[in-house]
């Protein structure tokens, strides 16, 4: 055995991370990477969770981070391998997830030199620069405690993001001295004082049909408790995004939740006077493209100051960590005397029973399975959505999460990430069942990450929708051209499949069968396939706007 005594690159890396409280790294061994591996290992205080693509390795680091709150690391190989992690590093650029990408670089006598160095890449820089919120190379040993130290605090600031740091094959292992880099001017005064301008607090108590749209900025600073102080005071109608799931218990009455761009809602927050975002990032798929009714009493909460008029005009743009200006504004509201408007609470009640409705009146047998899942999951359950028909048409609003960071989906809208998101969300929160909805065509993608799921003792449930193809494309190929290509897939037995990799399953063709399923899968508590047989079940009739529909056909731009 080698008692290695040398200090080297990759011990001051693996150093770095244990200082920065890091337990878990996902990842690939390569010759590339080995000295790091072998580091962390005679470390031993960091556990190395082995995926089977780095694709996969990636989305597990970013679920992870969701899931707990803390930084996501991954590690990978140079050139093929680091651009394998590539498109699910814009996942993570897209969610903003604070996520630190080590992976090795050329030789640093060879980088730029055309020489066909092992795993080369022409520009491995640039397209690392080009998936990531910032990308470092490593160029000097000695400087890799700063180096480090660096691209953590990149992650971690605001707006969060993944960060990749190339680490050239020769440098891991070079010897370098073990010196201590000390930050020896600290924050006297770490208490956060926010000086709220009067106007706001006026408009708040004054407002009479109030509307909060809560996004993920409540969920990364920890203000659900602050939150609900607020709903309670003003009773407004509470929206969220689909990343602000689980920000406040979707169970609350005044919750309508991940409901924004429906019609009842929209002429909701048309008829309203004042809105308090939180967090929010307005994406064009959850505002109908940017249209809606924002009203001009707009009160915008976010740490980034370039939230500000981003997507929507802001009348009071509140630069600060939403816990705390939330915290700031229930105390000035404390001796307040607001009467809500009786009226107004029921019709928001309305809303948010009427939305529901309206969604399932459209999807058939689904919102069964829906009623089905809020019945018998744990309200812990930590929920997953792939992209697929299921997954944003009905379960990323009819299944109920009830507890912050418990719901993950795609923000980038990439098929095929939601198994690896779940293994990773599954290791970081071990206690809680994760529940993942796939389509066909998107699981095949990462599907070889099942039995990472096995090796990583991370037992979740995957409820696969199978419709023998790609269905959302399948419908929009027909509603555009009145034909349809490449949108037919020749499917594995799932059934067979799942079992193979280690996963007990079951194939169910109606609701009752999925009722049964569940709760097979739920008691299991070991991986489980639930394979939906959408045929059999019925085929969801989706349906977009002529608008949209238009769009791919011939035009003029």
């Amino acid at each position: 055995m080698n008692n290695q005594t040398e200090f080297t690159v990759a011990d001051a890396i693996v150093e770095e991370l244990v200082e920065e409280g890091v337990e878990v790294i996902f990842g690939i061994v390569s010759i590339h990477n080995m000295p790091i591996y072998d580091a962390m290992l005679r470390n031993g205080k960091i556990r190395m969770a082995t995926a089977r693509g780095e694709s996969g390795a990636v989305n597990m680091a970013d679920a992870y981070s969701r899931a707990t709150g803390k930084i996501g690391v991954v590690l990978t190989s140079t050139g093929a391998g680091a651009g394998n992690g590539a498109g699910s590093l814009t996942e993570t650029w897209n969610s903003g997830t604070p996520l630190l990408h080590i992976t090795g670089e050329a030789d640093s006598n060879y980088i730029g030199t055309d020489q066909r160095y092992i795993h080369e890449s022409r520009d491995q820089l640039k397209m690392m620069e080009g998936a990531n919120k910032a990308a470092y190379l490593l160029k000097r040993p000695k400087l890799i405690t700063p180096f480090m130290q660096k691209a953590i605090k990149e992650a971690k600031t605001v707006p969060t993001g993944p960060v990749t740091v190339q680490i050239p094959t020769n440098f891991q292992a070079t010897i370098i001295p073990k010196n201590n880099l000390v930050a020896v001017q600290a924050e006297l005064d770490t208490e956060v004082k926010i000086n709220l301008p009067a106007e706001v607090i006026e408009k708040i108590a004054a407002a009479k049909r109030p509307v909060i749209w809560a996004g993920d900025g409540v969920i990364h600073s920890a203000a659900t408790e602050e939150l609900l102080t607020l709903v309670e005071k003003i009773q407004p109608a509470v929206v969220t995004s689909e990343s602000g799931k689980g920000s406040i218990p979707e169970e609350h009455p005044l919750c309508i939740g991940n409901f924004a761009w429906f019609p009842r809602f929209e002429e909701l927050l048309r008829k309203s006077d004042l809105l308090i975002s939180i967090g929010v990032r307005f994406r064009g798929g959850e505002t109908n493209g940017w249209t809606s009714p924002v009203p001009e009493n707009h009160i915008n909460i976010d740490l980034n100051p370039n939230a500000f008029n981003r997507n929507f005009d802001t009348l009071y743009g509140l630069v600060g960590d939403a816990k705390a200006v939330l915290k700031e504004i229930n105390k000035a509201l404390a001796d307040k005397e607001i009467t809500s408007d009786a009226a107004y609470v029921e019709e928001v009640k309305a809303v948010r029973d009427g939305v529901r409705v309206d969604l399932c009146s459209t999807i058939g047998p689904y919102g069964d399975l829906a009623a089905i899942m809020n019945e018998q999951l744990p309200e812990n359950t930590v929920l997953v959505t792939d992209v697929t028909i299921p997954g944003y048409t009905w379960a990323n609003k009819l299944v109920d999460v009830h507890e912050p960071r418990n719901y993950l989906y795609m923000t980038g809208g990439g098929i095929g990430q939601g198994l690896p998101m779940a293994i990773g969300a599954k290791v970081g929160q071990p206690e809680k069942p994760v529940v993942l909805v796939a389509g066909d065509g998107g699981f095949m993608v990462n599907a070889g990450e099942m039995i990472t799921s096995v090796q990583e003792n991370a037992p979740i449930v995957v409820l696969l929708f199978d419709d023998g193809g790609y269905g959302i494309l399948k419908y929009y190929q027909e509603a555009a051209y009145g034909r349809q290509t490449a949108v037919d897939l020749v499917n594995p037995d799932f059934v067979m499949m799942a079992k193979s990799m280690g996963f007990e399953s079951e194939k169910v063709r109606s609701v009752d069968e999925f009722k049964e399923g569940l709760a097979n899968a739920i008691a299991s508590k070991k991986p489980y396939m639930v394979v939906v047989d959408v045929e059999a079940v019925g085929v969801l009739e989706y349906q977009d706007s002529d608008e949209y529909i238009s769009s791919f056909r011939p035009n003029h731009g």
